[in-house]
């Protein structure tokens, strides 16, 4: 789900190692538009799920060295790098651990009893399935990773209870300490995300962004391709 083609997937083995290098990880990887104006979008986030517009300006530039030296692209194209937004797509199966107990709709790749939409509350993962407490249902359903196609968080006030609370912690992390404090970054936090561990399952009963500010200061950046 973190790239939808085969030109994605090819980006992304090119491009993940340069992230996490840098201290990223790419959440997802879209080359949008058609073939004569094209936008290469990519959403990542830091470790501790956080990507300020500082984040999404760093990247983008190795990002950009990248690109520039591999030149993968053909024709020109617009490079933009994001953070995933409060409701964030969800593409790993990490994702669904960490996000336990929040909102969320799941688009299947199949029918399952007549429909591939679902909405419930994410209750974890066991093994390769996704847990979900759908509406309407008294038993956690199972839905295999492999089925999703798509998958959202839905906002509410926990969700943005919890991306502000993210963010305020980051930006007094980086903050410099007053002279006599010791800085919060010397202090552990709790790892973040509820785990659903121990709950049995069945199948389906079915079966705010952060965006890089370009080198030219807006929020895209114009690039050329050798042409064939």
């Amino acid at each position: 789900m973190r790239g939808k083609t085969a030109e994605d997937e090819r980006l992304l083995e090119l491009l993940d190692p340069v992230a996490e290098t840098a201290g990223y990880a790419i959440v997802r990887l879209r080359m949008m538009g058609g073939d004569h104006r094209r936008t290469l979008q990519i959403m990542a986030e830091r470790p501790d799920r956080t990507m300020l517009v500082e984040d999404c300006t760093a990247l983008s530039r190795v990002v950009s060295e990248v690109l520039d030296a591999a030149d993968p692209i053909r024709g020109e194209y617009n490079l933009e790098v994001s953070s995933p937004g409060i409701d964030r797509p969800l593409t790993r199966l990490e994702d669904f651990q960490t996000y336990a107990g929040y909102d969320a709709r799941l688009e299947l790749d199949r029918l399952v009893e007549n429909r591939k939409r679902f909405k419930g509350v994410l209750a974890g993962v066991e093994g390769a399935n996704v847990a979900i407490d759908l509406e309407g249902e008294d038993e956690t359903a199972l839905v295999p990773f492999a089925w999703i196609s798509e998958a959202k968080l839905v906002i509410n006030d926990a969700l943005m209870k919890r991306g502000a609370e993210a963010r305020a912690a980051r930006l007094a992390a980086d903050s410099p300490p007053p002279l006599g404090e010791v800085s919060p970054r010397t202090r552990s936090g709790a790892a973040e995300g509820a785990s659903a561990g121990g709950k049995s399952g069945r199948w389906p009963p079915a079966a705010r962004q952060q965006r890089a500010a370009s080198p030219k200061g807006g929020r895209e950046r114009e690039r050329r391709g050798t042409k064939s």
